[in-house]
């Protein structure tokens, strides 16, 4: 089933998705040479962060790849980077304590994280069923016209999952980088300009999260919108 609408609503959440994707590399790359007048690397920082925060059961790990930073729940590891790991830049001590502020969150029981966790299952589900359906419902949409709206119905469903998790990621990253740049201010680990650079760089690794909620929840009322269409014309 081609639209040119869904295509017009792909492409334009992917063009905006590549431009923050690449001001973000940008401005991680920028303030990789702006070296921390504290002189700690992003591992020191997780640490000092996590038992600042009486938290001492989570493992600093260094982990393969370029913005591969995360936070595992269901082991506890901090996952950083090698440059964030060894960085002793602004771009190094924004991700770290940023992770870390997922750790924090862990550790509090804050309600956000626990739901987007136990959506994680039921999302690799629809994901991998929407990618298998996508050219099912298109072969669908012409040989066998009356299944089409029951396919649709199904669409609604697991993109309505994944809409849901993007929006629960939303307050889950947006608290963890306001942990992470209050933590910094009050530890006087950046300053001045330090923490403005930093708080940029936060900023834009949100805006990804923000467009992909926003193209998410584009394609779940497209999906309405063809279900009611169709049973308009019925």
């Amino acid at each position: 089933m081609f639209d040119p609408i869904l295509l017009i609503i792909s492409l334009l959440f992917m063009g905006l998705g590549m431009y923050v994707s690449s001001r973000l590399k940008k401005k991680f790359a920028q303030y990789a040479h702006d070296f921390l007048s504290s002189g700690l690397s992003g591992r020191e920082i997780a640490n000092k962060m996590l038992n600042d925060n009486g938290i001492y059961d989570v493992k600093i790990l260094s982990v393969e790849g370029e913005l591969t930073d995360h936070y595992n729940p269901a082991n506890k590891t901090v996952n950083l980077s090698y440059d964030v790991y060894h960085g002793k830049n602004i771009s190094a001590a924004a991700v770290a304590a940023h992770e870390c502020g997922h750790a924090v969150q862990h550790a509090t029981a804050y309600q956000w994280l626990t739901m987007r966790s136990q959506l994680v299952p039921v999302v690799q589900i629809s994901s991998t069923i929407l990618n298998y359906l996508t050219i099912g419902l298109a072969l669908v949409a012409f040989s066998m016209p009356a299944l089409t709206n029951g396919m649709l119905l199904l669409f609604i469903i697991l993109q309505s999952t994944i809409t849901l998790f993007s929006l629960i990621t939303l307050p889950v990253e947006l608290d963890a980088s306001r942990r992470a740049l209050s933590w910094l201010n009050q530890s006087n680990l950046t300053r001045g300009q330090e923490h403005e650079k930093a708080k940029d760089a936060l900023n834009w690794a949100a805006y990804t999260y923000v467009v992909s909620a926003l193209a998410s929840v584009a394609t779940l009322l497209y999906y309405i919108w063809r279900f009611t269409g169709n049973n308009r014309e019925e």
